[in-house]
């Protein structure tokens, strides 16, 4: 568990994984805030470095807290735009002609933030079902699920019989004339 320099970024998911990252590292070593804050900085590289080396003119590193630094990070490389752009896509998010996979993957990297559903798992668990496609949505409440993770699980059961059938129905066509 080896943490990663960052060397600046205009994506903004590789900056919100670089803080994740490091937030993890920073939990399993159970660091302070002014110990958290000397690794990141010491991890900064190339544009980071140079951004730090302008914002922290602007603040006293002495009381300088964790969410302080995240805070001046994130308004560079994970903007408020940007944040509530992610919101709004997460909102409208439905799954369409994406593989259940694709689509649980987009819904939790976008759960991320919208907190009033991702902390409340009958909202995740309603919003979830509401984003899928009509035929896996009437068989997963068919099975009456308990919880988002249930839900998940009979998303992907209801899926296959619809590729089964997708596939068998391919098989059977005849072929294009020559």
């Amino acid at each position: 568990m080896y943490p990663k320099d960052f060397p600046g970024t205009t994506d903004p998911f590789v900056a919100e994984g670089w803080i994740r990252s490091l937030e993890a590292i920073f939990r399993y070593m159970n660091m302070a805030d002014a110990d958290k804050i000397h690794c990141a900085i010491f991890l900064l590289r190339d544009d980071a470095s140079l951004l730090w080396e302008g914002a922290e003119r602007g603040v006293n590193l002495n009381t300088l807290t964790w969410e302080d630094f995240k805070r001046i990070f994130y308004e560079k490389y994970f903007t408020a735009d940007v944040r509530s752009r992610l919101k709004r896509e997460f909102m409208s998010l439905r799954q369409g002609d994406m593989a259940v996979a694709e689509f649980v993957k987009k819904y939790d990297r976008g759960c991320h933030f919208v907190p009033l559903i991702a902390n409340d798992v009958a909202e995740k668990m309603i919003h979830f079902l509401d984003g899928l496609r009509p035929a896996i949505r009437r068989d997963v409440l068919l099975a009456d699920p308990t919880d988002y993770n249930d839900v998940v699980t009979r998303a992907y059961q209801a899926e296959q019989p619809l590729k089964d059938i997708a596939w068998e129905m391919q098989r059977k066509r005849p072929p294009p004339p020559q």
